[in-house]
């Protein structure tokens, strides 16, 4: 039963203000105020059972007159009969009990109110919080017990502030939480006034001036702070207050947990404006599903991520350090490396770091060209704001304007995968000095400002083991300690090639290891064997072979299929019939789409007239892997070159 239904004879008791008996909603008089302490300290005290002995200390101190006990009666009996059969009095034990049964009393129902009101803050229900600590607060008509003995207010009157103002901190904390700094910084700032040293609510204040764009006056409001506490209490600021200086200070503080929704209006025909007001339950939310949401874009990372423990730490401590010069990592490589598991794994060991959002998005397309960053914009733009299609602008200048400005307060991560180039990336690196970002490619991308450079090799032998027996166990290699190695080395450290490998051979419980080794080395995968999961492999090194200019792309499939190991300009050019200047030529361009790789030379006596170091150069395992695949699949190459001398036994 709520207030306002009651039945017709509910008492209702308040000293949340002056003390107060109603009746079926009218007013009791109370005239006297030791009358009224009588009632306040039996309404207050726990049991509701107050001695003769407390009683008489609450209505005269410590110097009670001689017929106390006959006055203590006699306020007690004018009470009764004030507020009638409602009042369930009971003399016992040398004092008195009061029984509210169900009678309704504002202290009461404010700490019911008040509690759960910090519980929903507590867990994250700012909104719901809000509203019931405003419920809990209005409440209060005034300064609680003022109207009674000063015996009585100086002995329960602490117990009772304390309560308030813990529930107006906790209501602060939900309203920063929504983003209403604006409307609360009056309050705010006549709270730390009436309490110069509670530092919870100056925090607020802090917080509420900083995100109004008002740095230096939430320093300023800190130094005040700090100054109080020293003089009047001899202590410094706690570790919460410093922290939140630090960050300050820093412009690193983050932005509203659970900020509210904006109220976009747009006009219509006929001029007037059209107002759609964003919340949580309108009809915007069925538009806008990212309402309420902070986005958390990482994709699941690879099951079993192995080795790469000294990258991993280096790249978590560029990424989680507050220096306003670094804005990044970028991650470069061959096809293969893993450099995108690596990404999204960082991304997930950092998520605690960047809780404001985690954006991701492969900046491939389908067919493995090169997204837009306009549209990759527009992604980003309506999981970090509740935008409609027609609301997003045009532009891609006025795209990259409102993203950074979306960002400029928040501390989020952002996920680049296999970028193209730093035209591609420009656009969307975030400028708020709380934002990082994490690129891969197949490039270095050296020419962006603030993002360090990494670039990320194969696995070493142990890695490379260790990634086939997450996948596979152990027993099975060991099984076949010559094959296993063979593979290893076909596999020569690339993650992916790796995983290919196992997943085939999970697949294949049956076949050997050596099985697998002759059909990878000598072009016996078909191109359905490739399977769904390494669909997105496929389809990137097709289009990185489609991606070359027509003459080159025979090339690529001659030296594919017939060499193996590391080979010089002039066997290139042998094998490809053409001068060795031309064949260098052919060469550096593949190595520089990411296809061909340059190479140490071959282990061997060193040959007899010394003179400069030749060049040398490979074909990756994947790049043979996808030129030598049966199927429609494969890339077109041209004409095949000659095949290997020697074929596999069998």
């Amino acid at each position: 039963m709520t207030r306002g239904q009651e039945p017709a004879d509910k008492m209702e008791f308040s000293i949340l203000g002056a003390t107060e008996v109603r009746s079926g909603g009218s007013r009791i008089p109370l005239t006297a105020a030791k009358q009224r302490t009588v009632l306040a300290a039996l309404l207050i005290s726990p049991g509701r059972f107050v001695s003769d002995a407390w009683l008489g200390d609450l209505l005269w101190g410590t110097t009670p007159p001689a017929t106390k006990s006959a006055q203590l009666y006699t306020y007690v009996s004018r009470l009764r009969r004030s507020c009638g059969p409602g009042l369930c009095l009971v003399r016992r034990h040398r004092g008195y009990s009061l029984v509210l049964g169900d009678a309704w009393f504002d202290w009461e129902v404010f700490q019911q109110l008040a509690e759960k009101g910090r519980v929903d803050v507590a867990t994250n229900r700012y909104a719901e919080a809000a509203n019931c600590l405003e419920r809990a607060l209005a409440l209060w008509k005034g300064p609680a017990l003022a109207d009674v003995t000063e015996f009585l207010t100086r002995s329960e009157l602490p117990l009772l502030e304390e309560a308030r103002l813990r529930a107006v901190d906790n209501r602060a904390a939900a309203v920063l939480a929504l983003g209403r700094h604006d409307s609360a910084l009056p309050e705010l700032a006549r709270l730390v006034a009436e309490h110069p040293t509670r530092e919870s609510l100056r925090g607020h204040l802090m917080t509420a001036l900083y995100r109004c764009d008002r740095q230096m006056d939430a320093l300023r409001v800190y130094e005040q702070g700090r100054r109080i506490l020293k003089e009047e209490l001899g202590v410094d600021p706690g570790a919460s207050l410093r922290r939140l200086h630090r960050a300050v200070l820093d412009e690193s503080l983050p932005g509203p947990a659970a900020a509210e929704p904006l109220i976009l209006t747009a006009p219509i025909a006929g001029g007037v404006p059209r107002t759609d007001a964003v919340t949580a339950t309108g009809r915007y939310g069925a538009l806008s599903p990212w309402i309420g949401l902070a986005p958390a874009m990482l994709p699941m990372g690879p099951p079993g991520f192995v080795g790469r423990r000294a990258e991993l730490a280096d790249i978590l401590a560029r990424l989680c350090e507050r220096d306003d010069g670094r804005r990044g990592v970028s991650l470069s490589g061959a096809i293969g490396t893993g450099k995108s598991a690596l990404a999204v794994h960082v991304g997930h060991a950092c998520r605690d770091e960047f809780r404001q959002g985690q954006l991701y998005i492969d900046l491939r397309d389908e067919g493995g060209g090169a997204k837009d960053p306009l549209d990759v914009l527009g992604c980003f733009l309506r999981a970090l704001m509740p935008l409609r299609g027609e609301d997003l602008p045009a532009t891609l200048d006025e795209r990259v304007q409102l993203y950074r400005s979306a960002l400029s307060r928040r501390r989020v991560l952002v996920v680049l995968d296999n970028a193209v180039d730093d035209r591609q990336i420009r656009p969307l690196l975030a400028s708020g000095p709380g934002c990082r970002v994490l690129i891969t490619g197949r490039r270095p991308l050296a020419s962006l400002e603030g993002v360090s450079e990494m670039r990320v090799g194969r696995l070493d032998d142990a890695g490379a083991r260790e990634l086939l027996e997450s996948t596979m166990g152990a027993d099975r290699l060991d099984a076949e300690p010559e094959s296993t190695r063979a593979l290893l080395d076909l596999c020569d450290g690339l993650p992916l090639a790796l995983r290919f490998s196992a997943a085939r051979l999970v697949a294949r419980s049956q076949c050997p290891v050596s099985r697998l080794v002759d059909r990878l080395s000598w072009g016996g995968m078909r191109e359905e064997e490739w399977g769904e999961g390494t669909h997105d492999l496929r389809n990137a090194l097709r289009a990185a072979v489609m991606r070359l200019d027509a003459p080159l792309r025979p090339v690529l499939g001659i030296l594919a299929r017939t060499e193996q190991g590391a080979f010089t300009p002039a066997d290139a050019a042998r094998r490809l019939n053409r001068s060795e200047s031309r064949a260098r030529g052919a060469l550096d361009t593949l190595v520089e789409s990411g296809l061909l790789e340059s190479a140490a030379p071959p282990a061997g006596p060193p040959s007899g007239r010394p003179g400069p170091a030749r060049p040398y150069y490979r074909c990756t395992p994947l790049v043979r892997l996808l030129i030598l695949t049966r199927g429609p699949a494969a890339p077109p190459s041209a004409p095949e070159g000659p095949r290997p001398v020697s074929r596999p036994p069998g």
